[in-house]
């Protein structure tokens, strides 16, 4: 992936000062998008998990405050660009459609941070708040992501990325407002077919969304670079995590979605480019 040639963002920050709360110990993975194990397994949304895990703590939110990140680090500046990516697709598909789109930050932290969502570890992977609306990434998750998972390549972590911005272009347009609302008057969201999976399958296409337009303007993918975010889809369905975790798939708790459905709707967004294309909530077939 030639990603030099790309447009660096402005909207990268380093989480510094303060105090994140610590979850407990276990691997924390279960989202591109992205995912967090603990999440998978109680059948809840990081986001919910988080915002009670501070709640129950009965402490109040530690200061911290977010700086420039430094831009003479190569990984920094592979985020900045693939961002700085997304910005570019997102402001032109909301223009088309008579919108403003307004980017998130992206903060990164070391170790653990707090966020408006509440306290998380890098044990809880990469994650959207759409509380502060902003992207939370510890680096060395993409470490994890290859040893762990054995999804390698630039293009994998830039999948990882751009599903998280996904969620933001969710919250942008009132679909993770209509998730919630419908959690709370209790209509279940977990399951294979649930909306919780929807949500995420979504932004996996948004994802493939993003891939599309970004190749058809910078033409920076080399051969195996589909194929290696292909694999980090494929890696992190909650059907493999699960039967990692727990030795056996139990669909009636799946959060996230099946490997076989992240490839097919990643693939589904970048074969065909457009944001119609990831209308989950209405396909009847995952």
């Amino acid at each position: 992936m030639q990603w030099d040639k790309g447009q660096r963002s402005d909207n990268v920050q380093q989480a510094s000062g303060g105090r994140g709360m610590k979850i407990g110990g276990g691997l924390g993975l279960g989202g591109v998008a992205l995912v967090v194990v603990f999440g998978l397994l109680s059948g809840q949304s990081p986001t919910q998990i988080l915002g009670n895990l501070i709640s129950l703590s009965g402490q109040s939110a530690p200061s911290q405050q977010e700086t420039t990140a430094p831009a003479d680090n190569r990984q920094v500046d592979f985020v900045r660009v693939v961002l700085g990516e997304t910005e570019n697709t997102w402001t032109r598909i909301f223009q088309a459609h008579g919108e403003q789109y307004q980017p998130p930050k992206l903060v990164l932290f070391n170790g653990q941070v707090q966020s408006g969502c509440g306290g998380a570890t890098a044990a809880s992977g990469p994650f959207y708040c759409p509380v502060d609306s902003k992207v939370y990434l510890d680096l060395t998750f993409f470490q994890e992501l290859q040893q762990r998972f054995g999804a390698d390549g630039d293009f994998a972590r830039a999948y990882v990325i751009a599903h998280e911005v996904g969620h933001h272009v969710q919250n942008l347009t009132g679909t993770t407002n209509k998730m919630e609302a419908a959690r709370r008057r209790g209509i279940p969201t977990e399951g294979a077919t649930g909306l919780s999976v929807r949500l995420e399958l979504q932004a996996d296409c948004y994802a493939g969304v993003w891939a599309n337009d970004a190749q058809k303007r910078l033409n920076w993918l080399e051969p195996g670079d589909l194929e290696k975010a292909l694999n980090a889809a494929n890696a992190i369905g909650d059907d493999r995590l699960q039967r990692q975790s727990q030795g056996r798939v139990v669909p009636d708790s799946f959060t996230h979605g099946s490997s076989a459905q992240r490839v097919k709707w990643f693939r589904t967004g970048f074969d065909s480019g457009k944001v119609e294309s990831c209308d989950t909530f209405a396909a009847k077939a995952l």
